[in-house]
């Protein structure tokens, strides 16, 4: 199972930069508790290595993240899904985000779900022009859990936002761009590679503590919505609509939804 997240370390002239790799191509990255333990492990790691200088989250296959997993969360009480899926994965994704270091995000394909919430995590979004982004929750009834919905009004402004939310569409990487979703858009992987190298190395001659500064004022701008997004998210789950989107996903059908 740990396999399933990897971790790699690089360094150049005395310096190092970290890599956190999702490792789970045949189900296309999809996240479970497992997962969600160990990127908070070494997210714990990283934070006390003060040599590590930026952290860089790519993916292996062909998606960068579909997002959680429904096997994992589809069948979890209303409790069970608040206490033990959301607030946990919040609480993760909230370590990544708080890393002293900078995080790029390096997208190689799809990112969807809470795969853009993991994203989200990151200070610097640089993707593949095939690569398409979006929250598909409402399809199945659902909503994002992992603080997406506010990460995303604060990125690209509340009327984009709804467009993404609400249609449950994705949008294509040069939208994504356009709109500030992204701040990086590459030809390829190749393209990526580059584009990204040149930004790790541009961050690894700032100012490691002067970054970690501005990282905490700008943090400072979230208001603390852990609980309410949870509650939300346990309110979601229990109605009838999201029982009929989880067992339409799996049946692989279209969903009949009733409003209750």
């Amino acid at each position: 199972m740990g396999q399933e997240i990897l971790c790699e370390r690089h360094s150049k002239d005395g310096v190092s930069w970290a890599e956190i790799i999702l490792n789970r191509p045949e189900k296309g990255n999809a996240l479970n508790l497992p997962m969600l333990d160990r990127l908070g492990e070494i997210a714990g790691e990283l934070r006390a290595e003060r040599n590590t200088r930026v952290v860089v989250l790519r993916a292996t296959g062909r998606f960068f993240c579909t997002g959680g997993d429904i096997e994992a969360w589809g069948s979890l009480s209303p409790h069970d899904m608040g206490r033990d899926w959301i607030l946990r994965g919040i609480e993760v994704f909230e370590q990544i985000a708080n890393l002293p270091q900078p995080v790029i995000a390096a997208i190689n394909g799809h990112t969807l779900g809470g795969g853009l919430e993991l994203a989200m995590a990151a200070d610097l979004r640089i993707a593949v022009k095939t690569a398409k982004f979006g929250n598909p929750e409402v399809t199945l009834g659902m909503i994002p859990g992992w603080m997406g919905t506010s990460r995303l009004a604060e990125m690209i402004g509340p009327a984009r936002a709804r467009h993404i939310l609400l249609l449950g569409s994705p949008i294509t990487a040069s939208q994504a761009s356009e709109w500030g979703l992204i701040t990086g858009l590459a030809e390829d992987e190749a393209d990526l590679n580059t584009q990204l190298t040149a930004w790790i190395e541009r961050l690894l001659s700032n100012g490691p503590s002067a970054m970690a500064l501005v990282k905490g004022i700008l943090a400072g701008l979230h208001e603390d919505l852990r609980a309410h997004h949870a509650s939300a998210v346990a309110q979601a789950a229990g109605t009838e609509d999201c029982k009929e989107g989880v067992r339409a996903f799996i049946e692989k059908r279209k969903p009949v939804y009733a409003n209750r």
